[in-house]
């Protein structure tokens, strides 16, 4: 009978330590399926990106998961999400994603702030406010926030800078940069780049020219706007020079199409020449206060490395080749203008 006993007591045992071992396994494996099952669906993707703003809150992270479609089962990220105290610790920043990442690889990555830089890149700027637009739809920061920093003269007067000239801090490249860099950050930034690229050896030869960096910058702007052809801007540059030298006005067309804010005039007439602005170096000597578009590195050194010649003329070459004509005198220029003023005409070209 205490053997019958016995071994009925062995058997409910075994049974209940076999129960403990199958739910053990059945939470084990839920929790595990939790943690390192895929938790991550790009519908068809192999990555995507996700932009974390500056402030959000873990709802706000979780929110956008979903409204996305990343997630697949959000309780079970978000139970691992508590689990690995992530939700005191959202990072701001672009994340790269991945698809059919678990919970595990997403939170650790989100927590630790790891986030994919930002290759920003401008070119072809005019403007501030279309600088501000470009950046803007790069990083964190929005356009309003940057034109504001743009006309701070406080905040630019610490950069020996002011609204008219700010630009001239940008210099054309790839930079490397986190998403959520706020519009000072980013000044920063561009600041150190700014240092970077003004070499002793490029700060001496502006200083030869009596010109500082930013007059360099606002120089090379229009001899940008002038050509796109490379090889002939260092002849253009010695043009202004030599009528700087001079004390001449500088008389450059560009200068009057950023003055009226028409970029699309093709012929400068005279009532284009009497707008009042001083940007229209067809009224005003010397430099205008700031450039009048974001000149690249190449041209900055084009201006740098001018051509040292006699010239204090140009004009458009008449087989609209994009080259130019050059002239010392007024009367070689005069002649020079009425082939081109002839070709134009030729052309139907009024305005």
């Amino acid at each position: 009978m205490a053997t019958k006993k016995k071994s009925l007591g062995l058997k409910i045992v075994i049974a209940f330590v076999g129960i403990l071992i199958i739910t053990g396994s059945i939470f084990g494996f839920k929790y595990y399926n939790m943690i390192y099952q895929s938790n991550v669906t790009l519908k068809g993707k192999q990555t995507d990106y996700l932009y974390i703003r500056t402030g959000a809150t873990f709802d706000d992270v979780t929110n956008l998961l979903y409204e996305k479609g990343f997630i697949i089962n959000r309780s079970s990220f978000e139970w691992m999400a508590e689990r690995k105290n992530y939700k005191e610790k959202v990072k701001p920043g672009k994340y790269l994603i991945k698809d059919e990442m678990s919970n595990n690889e997403l939170i650790n990555m989100l927590r630790s702030g790891k986030q994919e830089p930002v290759q920003l890149v401008f070119n072809n700027i005019r403007t501030k406010d279309q600088l501000a637009g470009r950046l803007a739809k790069q990083i964190e920061a929005d356009s309003t926030s940057l034109i504001d920093l743009f006309n701070d003269e406080a905040f630019l007067k610490t950069y020996s800078l002011n609204p008219d000239n700010v630009v001239t801090l940008f210099i054309p490249n790839t930079y490397e940069i986190k998403w959520n860099t706020s519009a000072r950050q980013l000044m920063e930034k561009m600041k150190k780049e700014f240092d970077k690229f003004w070499t002793n050896d490029r700060k001496q030869k502006a200083s030869a020219i009596n010109l500082n960096p930013v007059q360099v910058s606002i120089l090379a702007s229009i001899v940008q706007q002038e050509t796109n052809k490379t090889d002939e801007m260092p002849r253009i540059a010695g043009v202004y020079i030599n009528r700087l030298e001079k004390d001449m006005k500088l008389e450059a067309d560009p200068t009057v199409k950023f003055a009226m804010g028409d970029f699309a005039i093709k012929r400068i007439l005279k009532r284009h020449l009497e707008y009042d602005s001083p940007y229209n170096t067809y009224m005003y000597k010397g430099l205008p206060p700031g450039p009048i578009c974001i000149p690249t590195s190449t041209t900055i050194d084009k201006v740098l490395n001018y051509e040292h010649h006699n010239f204090l003329f140009f004009c458009a070459k008449d087989d609209f080749s994009g080259y130019h004509v050059f002239a010392k005198t007024g009367a070689q220029h005069q002649e020079n203008a009425r082939k081109y003023q002839r070709a134009l005409n030729e052309h139907n070209i009024k305005k």
